[in-house]
């Protein structure tokens, strides 16, 4: 927090009444401090300006509305998507006007919004809460532009989040792509998965499977600090792996 009343209150209750109005100064200056809750020189420009502090509520709508204008245009998935949260918190009334109220704010991009989230950074369960409502925002007209991921990315930053957790994130509300195994694979195919051919005898067969699977498989992707959504594909692919020999062998006969 900054202290900024409490110097001003030390400062002129010396310049008044010496040491003892300093101290009488500091104490109030103090009080004005804790109700203001001022956290930075840019906060404090902020109020001077006549822009009102955010509350937590209020704060999350006003990052949805940055989101939704970040690539330019407001359209009716993001609206829709306003609401749903609106309806997930269970707003009505007033709370709903101020959320509404919060959105729109948040479509100027005006708000120095790095105070506030490193001040809901010491709330692990209410952040977490505001990056996944933001990518379901994200994906709410069915992509995600580049400046909306450096939007999260740097809000994650200063909520104390890595970047690969924030974008771990993201995989829970992507679009579900098809799976690389969504068809039967036919012989020819799986020859080609394998990277094998009619002639290449089981031993080579069985060398290149084991190469890939080891390459491709998930447990591997995880450790190397790979993303739910590389995961979820490593997954698909060693599937699709294990399919392909898994014909190969029963059609050319060997264990």
């Amino acid at each position: 927090m900054l202290w900024l009343g409490t110097l001003i209150g030390a400062g002129a209750g010396f310049a008044i009444a010496s040491i003892p109005g300093a101290m009488l100064g500091a104490l109030l200056g103090q009080a004005l401090d804790r109700r203001l809750q001022l956290q930075s020189w840019g906060h404090l420009r902020e109020m001077l300006g006549g822009r009102p502090m955010l509350r937590n509520d209020e704060l999350l709508f006003v990052l949805l509305g940055r989101l939704a204008k970040s690539d330019g245009r407001v359209v009716d998935g993001h609206i829709h998507q306003a609401r749903q949260e609106m309806q997930a918190l269970e707003m009505t009334g007033p709370a709903k006007l101020r959320a509404i109220a919060a959105f729109n704010r948040g479509k100027t991009g005006r708000d120095r919004l790095r105070v506030y989230l490193r001040r809901l950074s010491a709330q692990p369960h209410a952040a977490e809460g505001v990056l996944r409502a933001c990518w379901r925002m994200v994906w709410a007209d069915g992509r995600a532009g580049h400046a909306e991921r450096e939007l999260i990315a740097q809000w994650g930053k200063w909520l104390g989040w890595r970047s690969y957790q924030v974008q771990a994130l993201a995989a829970d509300y992507e679009p579900k792509k098809p799976s690389l195994v969504s068809h039967v694979l036919n012989y020819q195919e799986a020859m080609l998965v394998l990277g094998v051919s009619a002639a290449t005898d089981p031993a080579q067969i069985k060398r290149a499977y084991r190469r890939l699977l080891s390459r491709h498989h998930p447990d591997k992707i995880a450790g190397s600090g790979a993303t739910a959504l590389q995961v979820r594909e490593a997954t698909d692919k060693t599937r699709e792996l294990h399919s392909a020999y898994t014909l190969i062998r029963q059609r050319r006969g060997f264990r």
